[in-house]
């Protein structure tokens, strides 16, 4: 479980950014969605898997009784997932204006429009 949860992060960021480089602006979306999940699963292995009961301290304690989970990787993953939902909804309605706009899908013809823009009335 050690070393395969480096690997699948590993290939998940390896498939996010190869996606990202990609000319569509659909593999490029689907990127941003699979290098949030590996951030996601990243926070998680770094906060310590562990199998335990939640992390309250019982009526007349003094201290928290081991094990525990730690509620601060799942904060933070919680946090991140709202956060890379609402890029990702931007960044979705960004490339949709985009594409009506320029009438194209293809980023390497994007970055030519100012041919477009002289061509029109």
């Amino acid at each position: 479980m050690r070393v395969l949860l480096p690997v699948i992060i590993g290939l998940l960021y390896a498939t996010g950014i190869y996606l990202i480089l990609r000319r569509s602006m659909v593999k490029v979306i689907f990127g941003l969605v699979v290098l949030g999940h590996a951030a996601n699963l990243m926070i998680f292995t770094v906060g310590r898997l562990t199998k335990g009961s939640p992390a309250f301290v019982p009526h007349g304690a003094t201290g928290i009784a081991e094990p525990f989970a730690d509620p601060l990787p799942q904060a933070l993953i919680l946090t991140a997932i709202v956060i890379g939902f609402g890029i990702q909804a931007f960044t979705i309605a960004l490339f949709k204006k985009t594409c009506l706009s320029l009438k194209t899908e293809d980023l390497d013809e994007m970055r030519n429009t100012d041919q477009l823009e002289k061509e029109s009335p």
